[in-house]
């Protein structure tokens, strides 16, 4: 037999019991809001520990976790070192948005049906702890002679951008690998990704009877107004085409709205959350001054407006650094074998904390356990599932890529 296959051998062997570890992720809700991440780490520390794996627990000051909006936050590391040579990070997060409604599944469950397994995090992406940590272990039980480390990173706070996460192993020096491979889906490996601005805009007016609304300034009209001149750049963002495969052109989204106080009065202040994609070609400095003179511009239309805006993330996009091809080419040769196909590498439209790698000058890709698409999955969405057949062959690429770069 060849490594390969002893590697895969060893995965299948150890299948039902990388399944039980991810059920046992799945069942320590991580919801960010409100962010109380902390229990998970330890019961991952405990799971990891029964394997032989000691994980460094890496608590943020409480001081720094309320003042960024969270609860608690304690990163993972897990240094395991074979010799001299590089050291590759495995990077997963386990924060999630909460569940929402329209679940026909226990969201905390891990419930596996149809060769499904069901939960929140089971896509995206606690189901990459179990992809990470079962190919180091099938890595390690080859006992070949290796060169270099590997060490599992895994976080909490990539919903909320990351700077708690990896972003606080890198400012802290507690981490500098050479190369990275974080969470993904199986059928691509990323290179990529879209950068995101959020702002938080509070609008402004007079409180007022409805009775006799002139004697106010209403908060919700002047939302509206600048709303609508917001939701019209769009239609001038799909004239912006970006060169990255896999990404289209920059999109704005306003996911959350709040405000007034009674329905017989006229509202005094409306609050909403913008979401701003940015395609790697965008400048992001100029993308947020952009947005601020659209909001001005509309406000300053109705007498009376007055609004304030509060960057809430400015996350950079991710362009792929030449060093990464290592990790890309013995992504894709494994991937092709195990998955039957070919394994382009692209960007995606998603943007996520493996951008602070690429900021601190370390190469990395995207590549994990997961279907062709976000919507496959389900991923902050009711009834996210996992394919288990994807899980177990994006093991075996994550092992066999390891063995390689470690040889």
């Amino acid at each position: 037999m060849s490594d390969y296959d002893k590697l895969d051998a060893w995965i299948d062997a150890h299948f039902d019991e990388e399944v039980r570890f991810l059920q046992e992720l799945i069942r320590v809700p991580t919801d960010t809001p409100p962010g109380n991440n902390a229990p998970h780490a330890e019961r991952t520390a405990e799971l990891l520990k029964g394997f032989g794996f000691e994980a460094e627990k890496h608590a943020v000051p409480q001081a720094e976790v309320q003042a960024y909006g969270l609860e608690s936050l304690t990163n993972l590391i897990v240094r395991r070192r074979y010799g001299e040579g590089r050291t590759i990070a495995l990077n997963a997060h386990g924060d999630v948005v909460p569940p929402g409604e329209g679940w026909t599944k226990d969201p905390y469950g891990g419930v596996i049906e149809d060769g499904k397994i069901y939960g929140r995090a089971s896509a995206v992406s606690k189901c990459d702890f179990a992809t990470f940590t079962f190919a180091v272990r099938a890595l390690e039980a080859l006992d070949a002679k290796l060169k270099g480390a590997v060490e599992l990173h895994f976080t909490y706070d990539e919903e909320f951008g990351g700077e708690m996460g990896p972003g606080w192993l890198l400012k802290n020096k507690l981490t500098k690998p050479d190369l990275m491979i974080a969470a993904g889906f199986s059928y691509e490996v990323v290179t990529a990704h879209n950068g995101c601005l959020q702002m938080e805009v509070t609008v402004h007016g007079k409180m007022a009877h409805a009775a006799i609304p002139d004697t106010g300034v209403d908060a919700l009209q002047g939302a509206v107004q600048i709303l609508n001149a917001l939701y019209a750049q769009n239609t001038l963002y799909k004239q912006v085409t970006s060169q990255v495969a896999g990404i289209k052109h920059p999109y704005l989204n306003v996911g959350r709205i709040e405000g007034g106080t009674n329905t017989n009065v006229v509202p005094g202040k409306v609050v909403f959350k913008l979401d701003r994609r940015m395609i790697p070609e965008e400048n992001p400095v100029e993308v947020e001054a952009t947005i601020r003179q659209v909001i001005a511009d509309a406000a300053a239309r109705l007498p009376g407006i007055t609004v304030d805006i509060k960057r809430l993330l400015l996350a950079n996009s991710m362009k792929p650094l030449p060093d990464n091809q290592p990790l890309v080419e013995a992504i894709q040769k494994h991937g092709e074998q195990l998955f039957g196909q070919a394994i382009p590498a692209m960007g995606t439209p998603l943007y996520t904390d493996v951008r602070l790698y690429g900021e601190a000058g370390i190469p990395g890709v995207i590549y994990g356990a997961g279907p062709r698409t976000v919507l496959e999955s389900h991923a902050k969405r009711a009834d996210e599932r996992l394919e288990l057949q994807d899980l177990r062959r994006a093991t075996k690429v994550i092992a066999r890529t390891l063995r390689d770069l470690l040889a």
